[in-house]
């Protein structure tokens, strides 16, 4: 009898601690951004009861520390934020300044699936982007502001609260004229949300339905922290902090927090590990066993870079393996990359039937094509709360087809979702990855193609990098500091070491990355002030954008005229080239009020040398329109190649001629009047896109994937693991 094919979800629920210097010495106190308190209300709070309708389908649940932990401030009333602060104010008696805030920061969702469908939030929107801030501030009326700052809360409710909550679908139904009352009702249901969170999680992990794992107590990168030149294992040339970062002491102490803050609320122990940001090395995962975890979850990148085989992908990937280490065996579960992506970032543009449809055939295509005694397991790992930013209705409707289907095929015996822990205790590994110790290629990298330039590598990165290494000398220069002696310096240390500050110093200049880097500045103040030192000065400063001239999002200053002069682009955005380095050797990207503008510096631009297309292909993340797959030959079947885009522009480099499509539909393709324009110079060729190319209403960042083909034929990917993220502010 053939087995059905097993599926383990793994929904990594984390947010990193955005608690701001100043905070009460209990912990507890003022939070800089909302998001812990917005996706507690939504998708913690969202999903937990929509798998409790569903309770033969199990799942794995990751909850970091530190998110439990902030909200378990927020469900006893222990915290509050800049917007909730802002919410619960007199709109009567706000500041200048508050307004100001409030119309820069109370629009920051999804227009297309949160603002727009909400007539009364759309029109508001649509207000402060024709008319501008100033604007709204001279001619909106208290009431305005009133319902702004009620709709930024409520959209943050999940699909099965409004339909089920009598208030909440009122307050939907009425759309405007909301009061302060209101405003503090709303708030009131939030918390009563987020009070539930936890145990509701407990009981379903008490009834088997759920397995809820652990992570690092504040989600660092841990090989990183035990040594930062293990980056140049997979890349050799990459730039990094000198003097490294070597304390591997910090993730065992992330570990065992992590370990006594899952037992304390979940009370037993946690079997499995997320490891943030998937990354895995030697020590870490010896580390790990030290400590008593069973398994983990890594990336199927991480494993291609550790087997030679032949066999065919879906044979070595849906497998749980056995890993030796010194202090004992790990099981060990990859992520399959490819239906991971699908959800966190393409299905949300298809129909709700669509997605659920194509998962389920994707599925059943990886089942044994003939019965066998070697069960295959299926990982999908995806973050549990941005990825339904982009979903209708936050994708309840998209998980509930979903998991109709998996009912109905679950009762046929094809297909069975599961946690990883029943999978391992009914199928004991078998598959070691041998000789793992002293093997030439050991199991190291992450999620990010296997690499660590997400966390390291660039300037501003490495220069953070430098920040933290300071900060931990200083701690280690206070051996009377114990974590129970002073443990407001150890938790700021925790703060500071998070994988999303180094993230987001990655990703260009945009008020996320701002918001990013002021908290990581913050938590190494507060350190310092705990051990009775003066913080350096240089962390009162911006560490991104410190000379103060360079404008947000790569903007270019719009009185110049020669494109092929380096001066106007030393303001804009620079695009570390990822492959088909032998032919561009530098990439730069800007805007002005009319243009999107791109420089390409290429090596030698000899029609001989070089490839003879260029391809630029986006879409833009919070817009509705149709998307298609780019048709170019042998495109590798993996994210970000695989997406589905609403623009592709191809430039051929040999005749200087560009054309545009843009797409109509699903999967179709229209020519569009406006091509981009060229200008060459030298080795120097600059592409110059009309901003009446994009949409009537402009959007606020696109999502760019910048390709080199031969004779229509996929022959590098410019722009690397990850589209570049182009503010249009």
């Amino acid at each position: 009898m053939a087995h059905p094919l097993y599926v383990a979800f793994v929904w990594h629920q984390h947010q990193p601690c955005y608690q701001s210097y100043g905070m009460v010495g209990n912990g507890h106190g003022y939070y800089q951004l909302p998001w812990v308190r917005l996706h507690g209300t939504r998708d913690y709070g969202g999903l937990i009861k929509l798998w409790a309708r569903y309770p033969s389908l199990h799942q794995t649940v990751s909850f970091t520390p530190c998110l439990l932990a902030q909200l378990e401030d927020y469900a006893q009333g222990l915290a509050i934020d800049r917007h909730l602060a802002l919410a619960l104010s007199p709109v009567e008696k706000l500041s200048l300044e508050q307004k100001v805030e409030i119309l820069t920061t109370f629009f920051e969702a999804n227009p297309r699936t949160q603002i727009f469908p909400q007539h009364r939030y759309q029109q508001l929107y649509e207000q402060r982007q024709r008319q501008g801030i100033d604007w709204c501030i001279s001619h909106w009326q208290p009431q305005d502001f009133s319902d702004l700052l009620a709709w930024h809360n409520l959209i943050w409710f999940d699909a099965l609260t409004i339909a089920e909550d009598r208030d909440v679908r009122d307050w939907y139904f009425r759309q405007k004229s909301f009061t302060l009352g209101d405003r503090q009702r709303i708030i009131s249901k939030q918390r009563q949300i987020i009070q539930g969170i936890i145990p509701l999680h407990r009981q379903l992990q008490e009834s088997g339905q759920l397995e809820i794992i652990t992570s690092p107590y504040g989600h660092p990168i841990l090989p990183l922290l035990a040594d930062t030149n293990i980056a140049r294992t997979i890349q050799a040339a990459l730039a990094l902090p000198d003097p490294r970062f070597c304390w591997s002491e910090d993730g065992i102490r992330q570990l065992q927090q992590g370990k006594q803050y899952y037992r304390s609320t979940f009370g037993r122990e946690s079997r499995g590990l997320w490891p943030p940001g998937l990354a895995v090395s030697p020590a870490m995962l010896q580390t790990v066993a030290q400590l008593r975890f069973e398994w983990l979850c890594a990336d199927e990148f991480v494993l291609a870079q550790s087997l030679s085989t032949s066999a065919e992908r879906s044979v070595w990937l849906n497998s749980v393996y056995r890993v030796p280490t010194e202090d004992g065996e790990l099981a060990m579960v990859f992520r399959d990359q490819q239906l991971s992506d699908l959800i966190s970032f393409q299905y949300g543009r298809y129909s709700p039937s669509q997605a659920a449809q194509d998962l389920i055939e994707r599925l059943l295509a990886r089942r044994q094509p003939q019965e066998t005694s070697q069960p295959r397991l299926v990982t999908i790992a995806l973050e549990g709360d941005v990825t339904w930013n982009s979903y209708e209705d936050n994708g309840f409707t998209f998980l509930q087809q979903f998991y109709q289907q998996c009912e109905n095929l679950s009762r046929q015996g094809l297909l069975q979702l599961v946690t990883v822990s029943e999978f391992v205790d009914q199928f004991p590994p078998t598959r070691v990855i041998a000789g793992y110790n002293g093997i030439p290629s050991p199991l190291v990298g992450s999620w990010n193609r296997g690499n660590f330039s997400k966390w390291i590598g660039q300037p501003s990165q490495n220069q953070a990098w430098d920040y933290l290494i300071d900060a931990r000398q200083a701690l280690a220069s206070h051996p009377e500091a114990t974590e129970e002696n002073n443990p407001e310096a150890w938790q700021a240390l925790y703060g500071a070491e998070s994988s999303d500050w180094f993230e987001a110093f990655g990703q260009g200049h945009s008020p996320q990355t701002l918001n990013s880097e002021a908290l990581f500045r913050q938590h190494l103040i507060r350190l310092y002030h705990a051990l009775n030192e003066t913080p350096p000065g240089y962390l009162h400063h911006p560490l991104i954008d410190q000379n103060g001239d360079r404008p947000l999002g790569g903007y270019l200053y719009p009185h110049w005229d020669n494109l092929t002069n380096l001066i106007p682009w030393q303001v804009a955005n620079g695009l570390a080239v990822q492959e088909g380095k032998e032919f561009v050797q530098k990439i730069y990207y800007g805007h002005d009020r009319q243009r999107l503008i791109l420089r390409f510096d290429f090596h030698r631009f000899l029609p001989e040398l070089i490839p003879d297309e260029l391809h630029l292909a986006w879409y833009y993340p919070y817009l509705p329109h149709g998307h298609a797959p780019l048709a170019i030959a042998s495109l590798p079947d993996q994210g970000p190649l695989n997406y589905y885009f609403h623009h592709h522009c191809r430039i051929n480099l040999h005749h200087l001629q560009s054309h545009h499509d843009i797409a109509v539909g699903l999967n179709r393709w229209q020519p569009h009047p406006q091509r981009p324009k060229l200008v060459h110079q030298g080795q120097t060729l600059v592409v110059v896109i009309p901003m009446t190319a994009l949409p009537e209403t402009r959007p606020e960042s696109l999502h760019l994937l910048l390709l080199l083909a031969q004779q229509g034929e996929f022959e590098a990917n410019l722009s690397g693991d990850n589209l570049v993220q182009w503010p249009l502010h």
